[in-house]
């Protein structure tokens, strides 16, 4: 599976853009089909979309049926490059250092796969944050967004103006919000199986 955008062939045609399956972490899909392109598939990430290259004469089952593979394919090159524990407590460290000159020092930051419907949590008392395992493989920003988050729990307990005061540090707040609230949206939509005709 080729991740380089220099390989399409020929001129591509530009596909529908649609909400990616339940449990993708891309917030959509643009499939774009090829003339020259014959056989082969190949995806990659571009921004918060996941654009999927195919045979022009490819059908839409066919198609449905690549795009599937291709985002399991993506997701598990992903998750193979997902921070562990250690990396993710150096991640925090950094974060911590970089905009709140380090005055938040969190005891213990791990991934934990009990959180389906938060995306992180912070004990201040003991210091422990824990990220939910459905951000590994999403955007490193957004990760970096929901630590600080998490961070300034640590020096400011609950979301009142100096919580949010802390977060206007990181210049990418707003995106990474945005980012999270289009996953939960897209989790909500019907799948395309679903869909009435199909």
């Amino acid at each position: 599976m080729s991740a380089d955008p220099l390989h399409r062939a020929g001129t591509p045609q530009r596909g529908k853009t649609s909400p990616p399956p339940s449990g993708s972490t891309a917030s959509a899909v643009e499939v774009r089909r090829s003339d020259r392109r014959r056989r082969t598939v190949s995806a990659y990430r571009e921004g918060d979309r996941t654009v999927v290259l195919i045979p022009a004469r490819m059908s839409e089952a066919e198609e449905r049926r690549w795009v599937g593979v291709m985002l399991d394919k993506l997701a598990a090159q992903e998750s193979r490059r997902a921070l562990g524990d250690a990396e993710l407590a150096e991640r925090a460290a950094r974060l911590s250092a970089q905009y709140f000159a380090g005055r938040a020092r969190p005891a213990s930051v791990r991934w934990v796969t009990n959180q389906n419907t938060r995306w992180g949590s912070c004990t201040p008392a003991e210091g422990s944050i824990r990220l939910s395992h459905r951000l590994q493989g999403m955007p490193e920003y957004v990760v970096d967004y929901v630590l600080l988050h998490e961070l300034a729990h640590l020096l400011v307990p609950g979301h009142g103006p100096g919580f949010w005061r802390l977060l206007e540090a990181y210049p990418r707040t707003e995106r990474a919000r945005g980012y999270l609230e289009g996953v939960v949206a897209a989790g909500r939509l019907p799948h395309l199986a679903d869909a009435p005709g199909e």
